[in-house]
């Protein structure tokens, strides 16, 4: 009974150390990528200056075509993420406030994100690589459910989320296998699929949303000017007051629901096609900037 209680404690012993092996591994690589998705693009990065950052999810990911603004002269990147939450856009934000980003302003997608203050496992699972060598991600998390297993367990994180950070994921970030997550400077276009033309968002609900609330002081901490805007939809939604709903919780959020109209400019109800987020584009960018440009103009004449 003794030997085999002494096998057994062998066994264990050698399955932890494998399990710390592997963690420290797959870490590792994670640690040493910044070109395989927006998450490592800012984790391993250094400070950058921009007039411009966008967060959110795939409405902000596919609706603000970074290159329209360079091409008024304003330095933009695109750091939607296409099924994040505002929990994930609040997390992408404090890290480029830890790596002390300049940043003049950031474009914030808050409409349908507003209804609830859950992590999108599909994202947040790439923040988890380094949750043991950020303070910032682990205080984050600390709040959630799993966060003991994921912080605490060796190569959990990896195997729980294996079909995001696990072993494909490493081999591909390793081998520097490429993406085309950070072309046209992270803007995703959509081509005019016309898919999912209905859409029903009658059981959303807009809240007093923590990650919202933190994006704000974040901003105002950092002298970042804070832009959060609701995107459009196309005519067949059902529950279309949800943004005057956010609105009346938010009335900072500028609601520019109905800024495109017309079907043919969108891919999906929810999703402006190529077409259509250039003639959004341009109408953010005559809304909040080109007036400023003017009136600076018109002090310096």
């Amino acid at each position: 009974m003794r030997n085999f209680i002494k096998l057994i404690a062998k066994i264990a012993l050698a399955i932890l150390v494998l399990l710390v092996a592997l963690d420290w591994a797959y870490t590792a690589v994670y640690l040493q990528s910044n070109n395989r998705g927006k998450v490592d693009y800012v984790f391993n990065s250094e400070a950058r200056n921009y007039d411009v950052v966008i967060l959110g999810s795939s409405r902000a990911n596919n609706h603000f075509v970074s290159q329209i603004f360079e091409d008024k002269g304003l330095k933009t990147f695109n750091y939607g993420m296409s099924g994040a939450h505002l929990f994930e856009a609040s997390l992408m934000l404090k890290l480029m406030a830890e790596r002390k980003y300049k940043i003049k302003n950031v474009i914030l997608e808050a409409d349908l994100g507003l209804s609830n203050e859950k992590r999108a496992d599909g994202i947040a699972a790439k923040f988890l690589p380094y949750i043991h060598h950020s303070k910032t991600v682990r205080e984050h998390f600390s709040g959630e459910k799993d966060f003991n297993k994921l912080y605490y367990i060796p190569f959990y994180r990896y195997v729980d989320f294996d079909a995001i950070i696990g072993f494909r994921e490493m081999y591909n970030t390793l081998t520097k296998v490429p993406t085309n997550i950070l072309n046209h400077l992270g803007y995703h276009p959509l081509g005019n699929k016309h898919e999912n033309m209905k859409n029903d968002i009658t059981a959303l609900k807009p809240i007093r949303n923590k990650y919202y609330e933190e994006i704000k002081q974040i901003c105002k901490e950092n002298n970042y000017h804070l832009i959060a805007v609701m995107t459009p939809m196309c005519t067949n939604v059902k529950g279309l007051n949800y943004f005057e709903k956010a609105n009346k919780i938010y009335p900072e959020i500028h609601n520019l629901e109905n800024v495109v109209q017309g079907d043919q400019y969108f891919s999906s109800c929810g999703h402006l096609n190529d077409t259509g987020a250039r003639m959004f584009t341009n109408s953010v960018i005559e809304k909040f900037f080109i007036p400023k440009k003017n009136k600076g103009n018109e002090q310096q004449q």
